[in-house]
């Protein structure tokens, strides 16, 4: 078993079935508050100075919400004999039987994973922004989701998918029963059958007004005859740049020079729904607050916005098939992707290409395959780079779509001559070891050699330019930002 993997599918749940999916993702959201507010009562009572064991790991979370649930803090009743005399009877939770007990525990280890987070990033171990301290979930702002695990007893597992009794379209979840989905599940259930692959939990969601159970499942490698042959390590050969942009989403060349794909008809699906989402937005301001008329426009809005993601998702999904199946080496730009959409110019366009998702997609798949994916500086100057002569021009504005060397006189597409480049390098840099706490190449430049200055609000790169010479690995230089292209 080497990879995981998960198989989405639509529910098409009955009405009494709804009631039961909202029963437990309330179970689960109510499960996280409470186990923070016992985290909180925990902190402060150790503020105060007393001895106090704070439940942090998700396992001590765990006991702390199951010795809570069954207290009378948690729920209690006055029994009044004939005597007259009254008694406190601790009843705990009285909704406790009615949702599976997994899903406030998957709760409970939710919240253990981000307390850690916020411990590893004031620590500084945790890469990234800063992350912030959990807080307590609404319903009206929290996506109603939860999380059920698999298990075996007898020989017969929790979750089951296309159960013989229940039909081939169905998945079988403990405590709620079959629920039918759309989506054909041949595919899961053969890699179950033959022990390619086993379920490790399943999350249930609503998303857009539809309820979605995600398999998520355990399976073995990919296919020898699906995976790309092993390359020697002293083969530095066969890369192949990805170069992302706006005119055209994708092009990828080699190192020779020779183009093998371009993406030039993606969807842009936020541009072409923009003008219903702007009449779909409009309708929610103009009803009042509070109001169920406001909450079916919101309904409304928010299927528009999850059919647009749809159709970006499954558009990048193919061009990362292409290139995976295609090529076994392949090098991307490490993009400043947040950086780039404070441009308030280019922030739509560049939201609408999914050029973060695209490079997450094609460094799992490539994974799978047995393939090499590795990502050149964020300051590689790529675009303004001579691919024949090396040289490193002036910065390019996004009109120019033709790049004309001054030194050489070499003529080629803009794109096309970064995906070159890009190449290149990869092919000088592919057994570079790399820092695991910086997550990414090791460069031993100095700050005026490697980095370079950083741009300004509204530059794309530095204006000084600089020449190396031809063929040789590119650690040094004045750098570029990673624009669009």
């Amino acid at each position: 078993m080497g990879r995981f993997t998960a198989f989405r599918f639509t529910v098409d749940p009955s009405p009494s079935q709804v009631v039961v999916l909202a029963r437990h993702a309330g179970a689960s959201r109510f499960a996280f508050n409470q186990c923070l507010a016992l985290v909180k009562e925990a902190l402060d009572a150790k503020r105060r100075g007393g001895s106090v064991v704070v439940p942090w790991s998700g396992f001590d979370l765990i006991n702390a919400f199951n010795s809570w649930k069954c207290s009378a803090a948690a729920g209690r009743r006055f029994v009044v004999d004939a005597a007259g005399s009254t008694e406190i009877v601790a009843t705990g939770l009285s909704w406790r039987a009615q949702v599976c007990q997994q899903v406030c525990e998957e709760a409970a280890v939710d919240l253990g994973r981000a307390l850690t987070a916020w411990t590893d990033s004031r620590r500084g171990k945790r890469p990234g922004r800063r992350v912030g301290f959990p807080t307590f979930k609404r319903k009206t702002r929290t996506r109603a989701s939860f999380r059920i695990r698999c298990t075996t007893k007898a020989g017969r597992t929790s979750i089951r998918v296309g159960d013989p009794t229940a039909g081939p379209r169905s998945v079988c979840l403990p405590k709620i029963g079959v629920l039918r989905v759309r989506e054909d599940t041949r595919r899961l259930r053969r890699m179950i059958h033959t022990g390619r692959a086993h379920i490790r939990y399943a999350t249930v969601s609503a998303r857009a007004g539809r309820w979605t159970i995600t398999v998520t499942v355990q399976a073995a490698d990919l296919h020898p005859a699906r995976q790309h042959p092993p390359r020697p390590d002293t083969d530095s050969g066969g890369w192949v740049g990805v170069d992302r942009g706006l005119a055209a989403l994708v092009v990828a060349a080699d190192t020779t020079g020779l183009q093998v794909l371009r993406v030039d008809d993606a969807p842009r699906p936020l541009r072409a729904a923009l003008p219903r989402l702007r009449r779909l937005s409009r309708q929610v301001t103009r009803k009042q607050r509070g109001s169920r008329n406001r909450a079916e426009a919101v309904a409304r809005l928010g299927r528009a916005h999850h059919r647009v993601a749809n159709v970006r998702r499954y558009f990048l999904h193919e061009v990362a098939n292409r290139l995976v199946k295609t090529h076994d080496r392949l090098v991307l730009e490490d993009l400043h992707t947040a950086g780039l959409l404070r441009n308030r110019r280019l922030a739509a366009a560049i939201s609408d290409a999914g050029w973060a998702d695209l490079a997450r997609i094609i460094g799992y798949q490539q994974c799978w395959r047995g393939g090499q994916t590795i990502l050149a500086p964020r300051w590689y100057p790529s675009t303004k780079m001579c691919s024949a002569c090396r040289t490193i021009g002036p910065a390019l504005p996004l009109s120019v779509r033709v790049f004309r060397c001054g030194e050489c006189g070499h003529t080629a597409d803009r794109d096309v001559n970064a995906a070159v480049n890009l190449a290149v390098w990869a092919e000088h840099h592919h057994a570079q070891t790399r820092d695991p706490e910086v997550r990414g190449p090791v460069i031993n430049a100095s700050r005026e050699d490697g980095s370079g200055r950083r741009p300004r609000a509204g530059e794309t790169s530095p204006d000084d330019g600089g020449t190396l010479p031809p063929r040789t690995p590119v650690t040094a230089g004045t750098p570029e930002k990673g624009g669009a292209s």
